[in-house]
């Protein structure tokens, strides 16, 4: 009688400082599609034509080292090789809630002469810091960005298989 081979990761638990590969597909409440490490789910979704550079292959991570959200990190925990589950993340184990914090205001004229162009409502901007910013405002006198995370007070749900557990 022959026994089917061995999965060496059969038994294992993912727990802090495991190195993990998993496939995934975020979803935001209303079932959109906002990222996903298969190629045929973005694509499917329009993402791929946003980032053609990007190769969509498993993600992997070290568990506990803040390389993913709070909420995915949270979610691997206790999750065995060839699991597959949903999980459900609320904005703050995720990228927070939006806040008008993160909304800043400029002078019309200095940004104009940093961009070397009149600031457009929609258009996006990187500040010194490297944060990213959508021109929310432009008025002779103010122009507003909202620095916020694009995924800020979202809810996501997370499809998670897991591939690999070093």
């Amino acid at each position: 009688m022959a026994f089917p081979p061995l999965d060496p990761n059969s038994g294992m638990t993912i727990t802090t400082g495991d190195d993990v590969t998993f496939e995934y597909i975020g979803r935001l409440d209303d079932g959109t599609v906002f990222d996903s490490s298969h190629e045929s789910v973005a694509r499917e979704a329009g993402l791929v034509d946003a980032q053609p550079d990007r190769e969509y292959t498993p993600l992997t991570v070290e568990v506990g080292a803040s390389e993913v959200i709070e909420g995915m990190e949270d979610g691997l925990l206790g999750m065995d090789a060839g699991e597959t589950k949903t999980v459900e993340i609320p904005p703050e184990k995720a990228y927070g809630e939006w806040t008008e914090e993160h909304v800043q205001a400029f002078d019309t004229d200095e940004l104009s002469e940093m961009l070397g162009q009149r600031p457009e409502e929609g258009a996006f901007l990187q500040a010194q810091n490297g944060q990213h910013g959508e021109i929310v405002h432009v008025d002779d006198e103010t122009v507003r960005v909202d620095f916020n995370p694009d995924l800020a007070g979202e809810t996501l749900e997370f499809e998670i298989e897991i591939v690999d557990i070093n």
